[in-house]
């Protein structure tokens, strides 16, 4: 498939009133087949799954469920472990696990789709939908791309503090070495995404960076743009995402974690079986707690290729470009997605997550009408190395190291 090279197209959407200020990057183009495959096809991916996924996933343990599908169809799926080990109760295909950081997907879809509706503006500063918010110069865009500069909610407000100080070892050379400590400022209870506002506020937590000056990875932003959503709708978050997202596309066991679902929460688990209990943080949604299955997440990556929630043109020309330029290589962040470019093939949409016991794939190849799946509620590492397995669809082997 040509990608076509866009080089000097600068983007003007909702009738010229927000650009973005950049170039466009490779287009991702029309997928390579959308036909239905045979059981030829189906099964010949399957005998090369099936190796890799033994290898990687069964021989270490793995707990959880995985789905591979091209063209909408499912070409291997399975389901190990317990969902919850207390009871017994065995992993299956309305198993609903946290997703951790690909939520993020749904929380920068739901901008886009307000976006499309007329309702906010991206490049609007963030205090014109959040009266309060302490920090100037931060728009939605900045929030979308991780370039607010803003300090990581669970750091700051995390009860115990790491400093790294000099000591000496047992041979008098002068080491670093980190302590911890309780700090009584810091936050105790359950936090909502209001008492991270809160707490920024009454506390005067200071920016890393100015807007816009870097890109770095932070939860703070996506936690802010829920409260977004819930100001321009009138509806909470986990309200919204169901009326607008998990019911129109048939997500039927999808839904937010919020403080509302703490008496019902089942606990994902550390390597060696040790549940993770509820923390202070385990109530902020938007960049973590969606929850959803292998299944519903097919249907997620469905409705992304045919642009039934947000039009393919604005995934294209805003989701799915990079807004990173000032460190060079292959990998980049667009507006809720990873994005992965290797030099001679399509780009790769993406986006792994990691929160206690849990960590998730969903890879796309979106040229190829193809994704990858995965969750897990055991910590596995081996879960994100078998977002390789996608290498069956490129025909040849994966090397890449995707962000966590």
């Amino acid at each position: 498939m040509l990608i076509a090279i866009c080089t000097s197209l600068l983007l003007a959407c909702n009738s010229g009133s927000d650009t973005t200020g950049k170039e466009l990057y490779p287009t991702i183009g029309t997928d390579k087949s959308k036909g239905p495959l045979s059981e030829t096809e189906k099964e010949s991916y399957r005998q090369e799954l099936l190796p890799m996924y033994q290898s990687m996933l069964i021989k270490t343990g793995f707990s959880g469920g995985i789905l591979v599908a091209k063209n909408g169809e499912i070409i291997f799926e399975d389901y190990q472990g317990f969902y919850n080990r207390s009871t017994r109760q065995p992993v299956d295909s309305q198993s609903s696990f946290h997703l951790a950081s690909i939520s993020k997907t749904f929380t920068a879809t739901a901008i886009l789709h307000l976006y499309e509706q007329g309702k906010i503006n991206l490049n609007d500063p963030v205090e014109t939908y959040i009266p309060g918010f302490p920090y100037s110069g931060i728009t939605l865009m900045t929030l979308l791309n991780h370039r607010s500069g803003l300090p990581k909610y669970e750091y700051f407000m995390n009860e115990t503090i790491t400093k790294v100080v000099r000591v000496k070892n047992k041979k008098g050379k002068w080491v670093n070495k980190k302590t911890y400590y309780k700090d009584p400022n810091r936050f105790k209870g359950l936090a909502t995404n209001r008492d991270v506002l809160d707490f920024m506020i009454r506390y005067k937590i200071k920016a890393v960076y100015p807007p816009n000056q870097r890109y770095q990875y932070c939860n703070t932003n996506y936690a802010l743009l829920a409260m977004v959503i819930e100001k321009v709708t009138g509806k909470r978050y986990p309200e919204y995402l169901k009326d607008s997202l998990f019911t129109p596309l048939g997500m039927k066991n999808s839904y937010v974690f919020s403080m509302q679902d703490t008496a019902s929460y089942v606990p994902s688990y550390n390597y060696n079986y040790a549940p993770f209990p509820l923390e202070s943080m385990d109530a902020v949604y938007g960049d973590k707690n969606v929850y959803s299955t292998v299944r519903d997440l097919l249907k997620w990556n469905e409705a992304l290729q045919n642009g039934s929630f947000v039009s393919v043109s604005t995934l294209e020309n805003l989701a799915y470009q990079p807004y990173s330029q000032e460190t060079r290589g292959q990998k980049n962040y667009g507006l809720g997605w990873h994005l992965y470019f290797p030099p001679t093939e399509p780009p790769i949409i993406y986006h792994n997550g990691w929160w206690h016991g849990n960590n998730t794939v969903f890879k796309r190849l979106i040229t190829d009408h193809a994704v990858v799946i995965i969750l897990g509620n055991r910590f596995n590492r081996n879960i994100w190395a078998a977002g390789k397995m996608s290498s069956v669809f490129t025909g040849g082997a994966d090397t890449t190291q995707l962000e966590q």
